[in-house]
C-alpha cells in the first residue's frame, strides 16, 4: 500500500496538481518531512509569489493557516487577503508570521475588522519585519489608538514604502501621531489617509511634519474637510519641502482663499502637484 512516504515522485506531483493554489499554500506543508521536500521541488510551488484569496470570508482560524505558512514559506510576496474577515485575532496570526517571514513584500488586508488591536499586533511586527514595503489596512476600524501603535513602528521601521488607512476614522489625534512619525521615518514614500475625519488641525500637524520630511512623495488626504485653513498649512510646507511630488486634498471644503495659496506656493515649488 502507497502513502505519502512511499509514493513516487511523479505521482505526488500529479496529485498536487490537482490542488488550489490556497491548498497548495496553506495545507501540504509540513505534513511531513517527504512530502515538504516534493514541495520545494515542485514548480507551482516554487513559482508561487502571489496568492489572492479575497472576499471567502476565512475567519481567524483560517488566518492561522496563512500565517504557518508565512512562517516557512520563501516564494510567496504578495499576499491579498482582502474583505476575508479575519478580525484582530487572525491580524495577530499573520503579524506574528511577519516576524520570521523573510520574503513577503505585499500584504494586503483592506475590509478586515482587525481594529486598534489587530493594527497593534502588525505594528509590533513592522518592529522587526525587514521585507514587507506595502501595507493596505484600508476600512479596518483602526482608529486613532491604532494609528498610533503603527506610527510608533514607523519611527523604528526602515522597509516599509506604502501605507493605505484609507476610512479608518483616525481623525486628529491620529494624524498627529502620523505626523510625529514623519519626522523620524526615511523610508515611507506613500501615505494614503483619504476620509479619516482629519480637520484643520490635523492637517497642521502634517504639514509641519512634511517642513523636515524627505522621503514621501504621495500624501492622499481626500475628503477629510481641513478648509482654507488646512490648505494654508500645507501650502507654507510646501514652500519648504521639495520632496512630495502629488497631494490629494479633493473634497477638502477648500474654498477660493486656500486654493490661492496653494497656487502661491505653487510658483516656487515647481515639484509638487496639487489636486484639489
Amino acid at each position: 500500500m502507497f502513502s505519502l512516504a512511499t509514493l513516487p515522485v511523479e505521482m505526488v506531483y500529479r496529485i498536487l496538481d490537482q490542488l488550489s493554489n490556497f491548498d497548495l499554500f496553506c495545507s501540504m506543508q509540513n505534513v511531513c518531512h517527504r512530502l515538504n521536500q516534493i514541495l520545494d521541488t515542485y514548480y507551482r510551488y516554487q513559482t508561487l509569489n502571489t496568492l489572492d484569496v479575497g472576499y471567502n470570508g476565512i475567519p481567524h482560524k483560517g488566518s492561522q493557516h496563512f500565517a504557518d505558512a508565512l512562517r516557512v514559506n520563501t516564494t510567496l510576496t504578495t499576499l491579498n487577503l482582502h474583505y476575508s474577515n479575519i478580525g484582530k485575532e487572525g491580524a495577530q496570526h499573520l503579524a506574528d508570521a511577519l516576524r520570521v517571514n523573510t520574503t513577503l513584500t505585499t500584504l494586503n488586508l483592506e475590509s478586515n475588522n482587525v481594529g486598534a488591536e489587530g493594527a497593534q499586533h502588525l505594528a509590533d511586527a513592522l518592529r522587526v519585519n525587514r521585507t514587507l514595503t506595502t501595507l493596505n489596512l484600508e476600512r479596518n476600524n483602526v482608529g486613532a489608538e491604532g494609528a498610533q501603535h503603527l506610527a510608533d513602528a514607523l519611527r523604528v521601521n526602515r522597509t516599509l514604502t506604502a501605507l493605505n488607512l484609507l476610512g479608518n476614522n483616525i481623525g486628529k489625534e491620529g494624524a498627529h501621531h502620523l505626523a510625529h512619525a514623519l519626522r523620524v521615518n526615511t523610508t515611507l514614500t506613500a501615505l494614503n489617509l483619504l476620509g479619516n475625519n482629519i480637520p484643520k488641525e490635523g492637517a497642521q500637524h502634517l504639514a509641519d511634519a512634511l517642513l523636515v520630511n524627505t522621503t514621501l512623495t504621495a500624501l492622499d488626504l481626500v475628503g477629510n474637510y481641513i478648509g482654507d485653513e488646512g490648505a494654508q498649512h500645507f501650502a507654507d510646507a510646501l514652500l519648504v519641502n521639495t520632496t512630495l511630488t502629488t497631494l490629494n486634498i479633493g473634497f477638502c471644503n477648500v474654498g477660493g482663499e486656500g486654493a490661492q495659496y496653494l497656487a502661491d506656493a505653487l510658483q516656487v515649488n515647481t515639484v509638487c502637484k496639487v489636486i484639489y
